[in-house]
């Protein structure tokens, strides 16, 4: 096929077309934490009262999960950024394979299930292909509380014995600090007998949040936020009405925006303690931070390359590694990348250099030379963040990018080129 052939046919697909070179300026809104979201969403399923979660971002992730609840009857009804859930006739624990299958989250319905119906057969996750995420942890967390676990055929089918069904308290120690595993044991410990103890727990922001509306539905959980989490299990939750947490994600992913556009721009709502170590990193590579109550405002000077490594929260987050890369393409120097999380999360590194960035990569790790400018080329955004890479390096190319993998960015970022051009960018979006 010649190149001719090949570039028409990339551009075939729906993408967005960026016109770079464009400064931002102004005031970005972040949306709700989707990471946050969706298992706030499945924690819904541990009580039969109404729940009413705001601040959810319009994305595809939130459309299939509320597919998911609604295939076990739950009643759902959105009202623009709010969620009114309600499992009073919770009937199915085994949600159909299609909708599971492409939304991991989904799986974290399995703590609710055990904990409330005492039974739960769920297809193992889809999602991203970043790498392998396992769900050992998970299985090994609800086999401690006392649930019955087989795999077969790539479906997960776990059970409580007993007369009343109910999971028994116990001490769960995880190999590594895994979200997912974390929500998931969570959930599943608040309605077991007895005191649950997660020791080396995840400490990321959304375990944080998911253990407050935990909290405010009447269950008892301590400690979230740190290694050591303690769940006093109770008979029965209640209701509740909760407002998500801003994106961590997405407000990073809008400041490096402002930072590889050499733009001033205000970034609110954020928690800055949700983004300490990136924001520590655009420090160090040149760029000025107005911290007030409400948001950031950043202030790029020349953009100086700086070594990142991905670490569990509080270090630097994996999710913002590929779009950080992007920013570092056009840095003055040399900057070390390490991922240290998911082993497929290079995906980016070949688009990059499609559009002029210097980077070596070798295994895990890519070294990158910055460039003084990039090109525009038809690229495309192997995963959620990869998308969003690409989208920040069509800001600072020359040229008009195309990018494709749309169907990764709408997974992850509510409107994210209506955002950029209130800004300032230059984005039309294709659908073809």
């Amino acid at each position: 096929m010649s190149n001719a052939a090949t570039v028409s046919q990339r551009i075939s697909k729906p993408h967005l077309a960026i016109k770079g070179g464009y400064k931002l300026s102004g005031d970005l809104t972040v949306s709700g934490a989707k990471n946050s979201a969706l298992v706030l969403m499945t924690a819904s399923l541990l009580t039969e009262c109404p729940v009413e979660i705001s601040n959810i971002p319009a994305l595809t992730d939130i459309e299939g999960m509320s597919k998911v609840l609604r295939t076990m009857g739950v009643k759902l009804k959105r009202q623009s950024e709010t969620i009114n859930l309600q499992a009073e006739n919770l009937n199915h624990s085994d949600p159909p394979y299609e909708l599971v299958n492409g939304l991991r989250a989904s799986f974290f319905c399995i703590g609710p299930l055990l904990g409330r119906l005492g039974e739960a057969k769920i297809p193992l996750p889809g999602g991203c292909r970043i790498g392998a995420r396992p769900v050992v942890e998970h299985i090994r967390g609800l086999k401690a509380l006392g649930a019955f676990v087989k795999v077969e055929h790539g479906v997960v089918t776990a059970s409580v014995p007993g007369i009343n069904k109910r999971l028994k308290g116990a001490s769960v120690v995880f190999d590594c600090p895994s979200v997912g595993a974390t929500e998931t044991v969570l959930m599943a410990a608040v309605l077991a007998e007895g005191k649950t103890t997660i020791e080396n727990a995840a400490q990321e922001p959304e375990i944080q949040d998911l253990a407050r509306m935990l909290n405010m539905m009447g269950a008892k959980v301590i400690g979230a936020g740190g290694p050591t989490i303690s769940i006093q299990g109770v008979k029965k939750l209640f209701g509740c009405n909760y407002k998500v947490i801003p994106d961590r994600i997405e407000a990073g992913t809008l400041l490096i925006a402002a930072a590889i556009t050499r733009s001033k721009l205000r970034i609110s709502p954020v928690i800055p303690e949700h983004l300490s170590a990136v924001l520590q990193k655009l420090r160090d590579c040149g760029c000025q931070l107005k911290i007030d109550k409400k948001g950031i405002t950043i202030i790029p000077g020349e953009i100086q390359g700086v070594d990142i490594t991905t670490q569990p929260f509080p270090g630097f987050p994996t999710d913002l590694q590929a779009p950080f890369m992007a920013l570092l393409a056009t840095a003055k120097g040399t900057s070390v990348v390490t991922e240290k999380i998911y082993e497929n999360r290079m995906q980016h590194v070949g688009e990059l250099q499609r559009m002029g960035a210097s980077i070596r990569l070798q295994g895990s790790t890519a070294v990158v030379e910055g460039v003084p400018q990039l090109s525009a080329a038809p690229v495309s955004g192997g995963d959620l963040r990869a998308a969003a890479a690409m989208v920040l390096a069509g800001l600072a190319a020359k040229g008009t990018s195309k990018v494709e993998g749309l169907n990764h960015l709408d997974r992850g970022y509510e409107d994210l080129e209506k955002k950029l051009n209130s800004a300032g960018s230059q984005i039309q979006r294709h659908e073809l």
